[in-house]
C-alpha cells in the first residue's frame, strides 16, 4: 500500500509539475545498453539469415546468368558457323554461274580418310542423284577431284593430290599441255613428263585442258611452284600447288558436262538396241 501510495504521488507530481522528465531520460539512457544486449541475439539471427538468403539469391542469379552466357556463346558460335557456311555456299553459287551450261549439284563432304597415303573422302550424293564413276568435283576455286566409287546415297571420291589420280592440264599463259599427277601430299602435284626446254615458269596457272571429256575446260587446277631442268635426264622436275582449299572444303560441286550426257545417251541407245 505504501508503494502504491508513493507511486500515485509521483504520478500526480509528474503530471502537474513535470519534475521527473530528467529522471526518466537518465533512467532511459541507463537501460538502453540492456535493451541492446537483450535484442542483440535477435538482430544477429536476422542479419545472418538475411545474409544467407542474399547469398543464395546471388548464387541462383549467378547460375542463371552463367547459363544465359553459355547459351549466348553457343548461339554466337552457331551464327559464326552459319556465316562461314553461307560464304562457302555463295562462292559455290558464283562458280555455278560460270558453269551455267552444265548441270551441277552441291554435295556435302561427310568424312575424310585420315590415312596420310590415301587422299579420299565421302560425299552425301550417290546413284539416286545420278552420280557416276569418274564424275568431276569442283569447289569455288577450282578442281577438287573425281568420284571413284558410287553407292545409292553416298559416293567415295579422291582428291587430285591422291597418288592414283592424274588430270590433263594446260598452262594458261602459253597453252602448253601436260599431265598433273597426285603425290599423296595434300599440298602438291607433279608434272612428270615436261621436257627441259618446255615453256614453263614458276607461278604459271594450270587449268583443265578438256582432253578426255571428263573435266570442263579452263577450270583452275594448280600453280607451278618449281621448275628445275635436269640436263642428265629427259624431263625436268616440276611441282605445283593446288588452287583449291582441299584441306578446308566442306561442300563441293558435282558437274555433269555435255560430253558425259552425250555418252550416256549413246550407252542408253545401245542398250535399247541390244534389248
Amino acid at each position: 500500500m505504501l508503494l502504491a501510495a508513493f507511486t500515485l504521488t509521483l504520478m500526480i507530481v509528474d503530471r502537474r509539475q513535470d519534475h521527473l522528465t530528467h529522471v526518466r531520460e537518465l533512467l532511459s539512457l541507463a537501460v538502453t545498453p540492456i535493451y541492446v544486449i537483450v535484442d542483440l541475439p535477435s538482430m544477429a539471427w536476422q542479419s545472418m539469415t538475411g545474409a544467407v538468403a542474399d547469398r543464395q539469391e546471388l548464387g541462383h542469379e549467378n547460375d542463371q546468368l552463367r547459363r544465359q552466357l553459355l547459351m549466348a556463346q553457343a548461339d554466337l558460335q552457331n551464327l559464326n558457323s552459319l556465316a562461314m557456311e553461307n560464304d562457302r555456299l555463295r562462292e559455290l553459287l558464283d562458280s555455278y554461274e560460270e558453269l551455267s551450261e552444265d548441270r551441277v549439284m552441291i554435295a556435302e563432304i561427310l568424312s575424310v580418310d585420315l590415312d596420310p597415303y590415301r587422299q579420299r573422302f565421302v560425299i552425301n550424293r550417290g546413284s539416286t542423284d545420278d552420280v557416276y564413276v569418274g564424275q568431276p568435283l569442283l569447289d569455288a576455286r577450282g578442281v577438287v577431284g573425281q568420284v571413284e566409287v558410287v553407292s545409292p546415297i553416298t559416293s567415295e571420291a579422291l582428291w587430285i593430290t591422291d597418288a592414283d589420280h592424274a588430270i590433263p592440264v594446260r598452262i594458261e599463259r602459253s597453252g602448253f599441255r601436260a599431265i598433273a599427277e597426285g603425290t599423296g601430299d595434300s599440298g602438291q602435284l607433279r608434272l612428270p613428263y615436261v621436257t627441259n626446254s618446255a615453256d614453263v615458269r614458276r607461278g604459271d596457272l594450270l587449268v583443265t585442258s578438256g582432253l578426255g571429256g571428263i573435266f570442263p575446260s579452263g577450270r583452275p587446277v594448280a600453280t607451278i611452284d618449281e621448275f628445275v631442268p635436269r640436263p642428265d635426264q629427259n624431263f625436268a622436275h616440276v611441282t605445283a600447288t593446288p588452287v583449291s582449299a582441299l584441306d578446308r572444303d566442306w561442300e563441293v560441286l558435282l558437274v555433269w558436262n555435255d560430253v558425259r550426257s552425250a555418252a550416256g545417251e549413246v550407252a542408253a541407245n545401245l542398250e535399247r538396241a541390244v534389248q
